[in-house]
């Protein structure tokens, strides 16, 4: 399974989206679940793109991901959003090794873990 965190700006579209997944998901990636910050999973952007490439979105509480120990932490994004990371505390929530840490493209920012 391949797990891709993301954390984005309100407003982001699919297309934007897909643009900052398809920069990091290694190729041959199966079984792509998309994650990200509960607040964030009824964006619409996120919707989209889960939807036109047929990948399940889940969205974790705050509290959630703020417990799990990343590499890049950012203090700006925990005064934002409560947890002070979202797009790799989202794809190592649920274990395995980051492969992908946090890439930054546009207003998407991306992580992947098997």
């Amino acid at each position: 399974m391949t797990v891709v965190g993301i954390g984005a700006r309100p407003g982001v579209t699919a297309a934007e989206v897909l643009a900052a997944v398809d920069a990091v998901l290694p190729a041959g990636a199966d079984g792509v679940r998309l994650v990200t910050l509960d607040a964030r999973a009824a964006e619409p952007g996120l919707v989209a793109a889960a939807q036109a490439r047929g990948w399940p979105l889940t969205g974790y509480p705050a509290a959630a991901l703020a417990a799990v120990p990343v590499p890049s932490p950012s203090a700006r994004v925990a005064a934002a959003v409560g947890t002070p990371s979202v797009a790799e505390a989202a794809a190592l929530l649920d274990g395995g090794t980051l492969v992908a840490g946090r890439t930054t493209v546009g207003r998407v920012t991306v992580a992947v873990a098997r």
